[in-house]
């Protein structure tokens, strides 16, 4: 969302469930979304996780689906 927030089109890429390729969405702030969320409480967010998909999501190739890491893990630093 904070991408969006400030204007930041981005590409997003996952793969069909099916095995048969990977989908590419443009994701604009120009384009309605809507997030459904099931149940009565609010749903509890990995920050490590969205941090992840935030730096994705900023690189030349677009946001893929990355698996979610352990929230009480500690980061790997690459480089």
């Amino acid at each position: 969302m904070n991408k969006l927030r400030r204007g930041e089109p981005f590409m997003f890429h996952f793969p069909m469930g099916d095995g048969s390729g990977t989908r590419s969405l443009w994701i604009s702030p120009s384009i309605p979304l809507v997030f459904h969320f099931y149940g009565s409480r609010a749903p509890q967010l990995n920050r490590r996780w969205i941090d992840d998909l935030m730096n994705e999501a900023s690189t030349p190739q677009g946001l893929s689906v990355v698996a979610e890491p352990d929230p009480d893990s500690v980061p790997t630093l690459i480089g």
